[in-house]
């Protein structure tokens, strides 16, 4: 089975290209609904959700390979959620032992959040031992897009010995949409651009990465609900109004919460303050160089504005997505 990386293809490429899989994937893919993409060229939808072949590789492979350790952590996102900030707060939070923030030294400075929290779905099989991201041999601290229903069951089964954490951060829909409509053709997903327009009416019918971007939310929020101790639901909109509280309850529920000394002598805020988009976004290892797949470190700066979709988005285009929000999220207790 082939795992390595195609650097030498473009990203579109490397994205949608079917041949650099093994022929059980192929028949995997063969045999699924198929698209035309917002982000890749072609989604395929898989346990009802939309992926990249690329992506799905990750999801599969997941399925099969992973085992966990003892005190493993998931940061899941539906893409373009704040994911590269949480990222950043995350390894700061579960490291500042080791690396406290103000460190000259401290590995942010030097990596950016994708290398330190690697995405789950652009590893291979035999690279998940190999993340060493906590003082802590017991824990590994992984990023992924994958829904709820489609990680390993131990992640949430309480009859399993895990004390795997899941850390959920969704982000308004219309904000979501706008950056991953720019996202999408800022990293040449595509053989060419995608228009807004075609963007909007493939993401309203949920044919968007993990789409429908709806689902993949209601599911960790009734997760959050039903297993508190396991899956932490969080908003980007509270991160950015008050951060203090929000890493408050993150290191809680990770059962690293802050001691009084941290508090008095300003950890809190000398976390907020390294992993802000105002520090990050400068940093020369966060505007230069690209990941694994060719995807280019500065394509994961934009602005991170709150109500940015606004901007972008007829009076139309919002109230669509607003109607469909409420209606997704009927009965549920969750309102955007």
């Amino acid at each position: 089975m082939y795992y390595g990386p195609i650097m030498d293809q473009p990203l579109h490429q490397q994205v949608n290209d079917e041949n650099f899989h093994s022929q059980e994937f192929k028949d995997l893919l063969s045999s699924l609904p198929k698209e035309r993409g917002l982000a890749p060229t072609y989604s395929y939808q898989y346990q009802g959700f939309w992926y990249s072949p690329l992506a799905l590789r990750g999801v599969t492979n997941c399925q099969k390979h992973f085992h966990p350790r003892e005190n493993d952590i998931f940061l899941v996102t539906a893409p373009k959620s704040g994911t590269t900030w949480l990222k950043a707060i995350l390894y700061t939070l579960i490291n500042r032992e080791a690396y406290p923030p103000q460190t000259p030294s401290h590995p942010l400075l030097s990596k950016t959040p994708h290398q330190l929290v690697p995405f789950f779905e652009t590893l291979d099989p035999s690279e998940y031992d190999a993340v060493c991201n906590s003082s802590d041999s017991r824990t590994r601290i992984f990023a992924t897009h994958i829904p709820v229903d489609s990680l390993p069951r131990f992640f949430t089964d309480d009859s399993t010995s895990s004390n795997c954490k899941i850390v959920y951060l969704c982000r308004d829909i219309k904000d979501n949409f706008v950056s991953l409509f720019h996202f999408a053709n800022k990293v040449n997903m595509r053989p060419s651009p995608i228009s807004l327009a075609d963007a909007f009416e493939l993401f309203c019918k949920g044919i968007s990465a993990v789409g429908p971007i709806w689902d993949q939310i209601l599911g960790y929020w009734k997760e959050s609900l039903e297993k508190p101790h396991k899956v932490l639901f969080m908003r980007y909109e509270e991160m950015t109004n008050e951060p203090r509280f929000q890493l408050r309850r993150l290191a809680h529920f990770l059962g690293k919460p802050f001691s009084l000394e941290e508090e008095n002598t300003g950890v809190l805020d000398q976390i907020i303050s390294l992993c802000s988009f105002d520090t990050m976004s400068k940093l020369e290892v966060n505007s230069t160089g690209i990941l694994k797949h060719g995807i280019s470190n500065s394509s994961f700066f934009r602005n991170g504005l709150v109500g940015d979709g606004k901007k972008y988005l007829t009076a139309d285009m919002a109230s669509r997505l607003d109607q469909i929000t409420e209606e997704k999220f009927h009965g549920s207790g969750l309102s955007f």
